[in-house]
C-alpha cells in the first residue's frame, strides 16, 4: 500500500509514518518508482503505536514491543495479547501516578521547590532535593 493510502487508512499524517519508519517502528520498501510501500499489516502496527502513545507509552517502548514481533507476517491475537500483558503493570504504575497527581495537585507535588507554604512543614530545609530532581515524593510514592 502507498504512503499515501496508508496515511489516510490510519489517519496518520504521512510525515509521522516517514517518521515512524525513520524510528523503526514500521517497515516499507520502495517501488521501482522509488516511491514507499508498506505491507497491509503495517496499518495495525500503526493504530497499535497510536494506542500505545494514547495511554503514555514512549516511542523507545513501543519499539521494543515491535521489534519482538515477527517480521513477514500479519501479527496476531496472541502477539498483541502478549504485549499487553506485559505492559499491564506498567500502565497500573502510571495509574496510580495520576491518581496521586490528581489528589494532591491542589496543594504540594513534593518536588522541594520550598515555593508552597506547606513545604516549610513537609521539606524543611528542601532536605527532597539531596534525593535527586524533580517530583521525587510523588513520582516515586514517598509520603506528601
Amino acid at each position: 500500500m502507498p504512503i499515501g493510502e496508508l496515511a489516510r487508512r490510519s489517519g496518520v499524517a504521512a510525515s509521522a509514518l516517514r517518521f515512524y519508519e525513520a524510528e523503526g517502528l514500521i517497515h516499507g520498501s520502495r517501488s521501482p518508482s522509488g516511491r514507499r510501500q508498506y505491507p497491509r499489516d503495517t496499518l495495525r502496527r500503526v493504530a497499535f503505536i497510536r494506542a500505545g502513545q494514547r495511554v503514555g507509552l514512549s516511542l523507545d517502548e513501543l519499539r521494543q514491543a515491535l521489534a519482538g514481533l515477527p517480521e513477514g507476517r500479519t501479527p496476531t491475537k496472541a502477539d498483541w495479547e502478549r504485549l499487553a500483558r506485559h505492559w499491564h503493570a506498567l500502565l497500573d504504575e502510571r495509574l496510580a501516578l495520576l491518581q496521586r497527581l490528581r489528589d494532591t495537585l491542589g496543594g504540594c507535588i513534593g518536588c522541594g521547590c520550598l515555593s508552597l507554604k506547606a513545604c516549610a512543614l513537609y521539606n524543611p530545609d528542601d532536605a527532597v532535593a539531596a534525593r535527586g530532581p524533580g517530583a521525587r515524593r510523588l513520582m516515586w510514592g514517598e509520603p506528601l
